[in-house]
Order: structure tokens, then sequence, then C-alpha cells
């Protein structure tokens, strides 16, 4: 951008009782971003009436400026390393002073150290919290999918695993600075199969059915109990105790129970429709 502007729309054009080139004393600040952008401001002698800052061979846009000529105010360019700083007036071109373009650190490298728990079931949502360093804004992916983060910070970062098969899949956090595995990974549990201990009763059922079985074991929750192919209503299920309603069957014969689970399905005993 062409910095030169009209010196009389800043201040009125004041000069010293002789013509004298301005002299610059200090810029400030006297470093900033490789992109510029950033305002400084220049303090000397004889700024007014200023037709050019240069930053290095580069023009800074010149915004405002004291009528005394005291001080100058200019938008730095983009540059890089260390330049000198000069105004021109009609009077001539300052003395240089040091602009340093500060190239920005790169952001750290994530450096996970831990995960806790190291396991969780396959259905997702358990709460994790992996701990470490530079985890700042990072994104978290169990296994290639992404995990819903609910707070991160430089040191902690806690979430909720998303679902995925059985199995150990490496925890991978990425941020600005690249990405890193958490050591270990996580463990998807598959769901335990269920363990039926007491097999159902009663064992006989009328043709309408209506009585009310009961199974016992463990891993019976979020259980779904079938007479053959027909799915009971049940009233009761724990990871212990199952309770519900026999369906209809047909006269004179017996049928296989099961017991589903997401962990498996297992078999209950019969159940016998009287003729």
């Amino acid at each position: 951008m062409n910095a030169t502007v009209n010196a009389a729309s800043l201040a009125p054009n004041l000069t010293l009782p002789w013509p004298l080139p301005p002299v610059l004393f200090v810029d400030s600040p006297d470093a900033g971003p490789v992109a510029g952008g950033n305002t400084v401001t220049l303090t000397g002698l004889g700024l007014n009436a200023a037709t050019q800052v240069l930053f290095g061979s580069t023009p800074a846009t010149i915004v405002a400026g004291d009528v005394l000529g005291f001080s100058l105010v200019v938008v730095a360019p983009p540059g890089k390393g260390t330049v000198a700083v000069t105004v021109t007036t009609p009077n001539g071109t300052s003395n240089p002073v040091a602009y340093t373009y500060l190239v920005a650190s790169p952001p750290p490298v994530p450096n996970p150290t831990a995960i806790t728990p190291v396991s969780g079931p396959i259905a997702g949502g358990t709460v994790f919290v992996i701990t470490g360093t530079g985890l700042a804004g990072a994104a978290v992916t169990f296994g290639g999918t992404a995990a819903t983060l609910l707070a991160s910070t430089a040191n902690v970062i806690v979430g909720l695993t998303p679902a995925h098969a059985a199995g150990n899949v490496p925890v991978v956090v990425t941020t600005a600075g690249g990405s890193a595995s958490v050591p270990g990974g996580f463990t998807y549990l598959a769901p335990a199969l269920p363990v039926v201990t007491a097999t159902i009763t009663p064992v006989i059922s009328i043709p309408a059915g209506g009585g009310v079985f009961t199974i016992g074991g463990t891993g019976l929750t979020g259980a779904t109990v079938t007479f053959g192919s027909t799915v009971a209503t049940l009233t009761v299920n724990t990871d212990t105790v199952i309770t519900g309603i026999i369906p209809a069957g047909t006269p004179g014969t017996t049928v296989t129970v099961t017991v589903t689970t997401p962990g498996g399905t297992v078999s209950a005993g019969t159940m016998t429709y009287t003729a």
C-alpha cells in the first residue's frame, strides 16, 4: 500500500526556524508480527508534514501526527527481520531507528501421558480424563472416531468416549502443534454373556398364558425373553432377576425360553403348554 499522505490533512504544516530533516528518537513498540498491521508510535522532532514512513523499503500507513511534530502514528507493514524505520518530510529524511519483526513461536506438540479410565463399554458414553502437556484446543479420537469433549486445558482434557467395537484402540490427541497418542490407548469391553443360574419357573402354563414367570442369574440387565418365537412382556428386569408375563402358546407343545442381552443369548429352560 502506498503510505504517502497529505500531511496537511493531519496537522498544520509547522516548520522550524530553519529547514532541518526530521529526527527520530524511538519507535514504540519496536517489534511486532511479521504480518504487520499493528500500530507504532514514532517520537522525535520535525515529524509533522511527513510524506512517507518506511519500514526498510516498505511504506507504512500514516494514521495521525501531532501539530508540533513530536510524534507520528503509523500502521506497520508486513516484513521480516530487523529493519530501519525512517520518516521523510519536505525537509529531508530522518535518521533510522530499528524495528524487529517477530516470528511467532510454534504451538507446542501435545504430550498426553495418561487416560483414566483405561477401558469402558462399546456403547461409549464413558467419562474420560486425559492428562499431559500442550493439550489446549485439542481434538481427541478413539480408534479414528471423534470423542465429545467437555473441557480442554493445557494439562487436562475431559470428554465422553464414542461408541466403538470391542478391543483396544489408539487414542489420538490433535492440536495446532501436531498429534500424539495416549500410551496404552483405550480398551472397549464387549458386554458379558448373560448367565442363567435359575431357569424359568413355572415350567408349565395353560395355552392362554398370563401367568407370572421368574428367571434368575447374572448379567441380565437389558434382557429380552422369548418363548419360542414370542417375546414376553417383562415386569422386572435387573442384573440378577427377570419376571414377566407368560405369553400364549399352542396346546400340547413345549418351547425353549431364551434370554437375550447386548452380551448374547442363552437358554433359560423350557415352557410346556398343557393340552
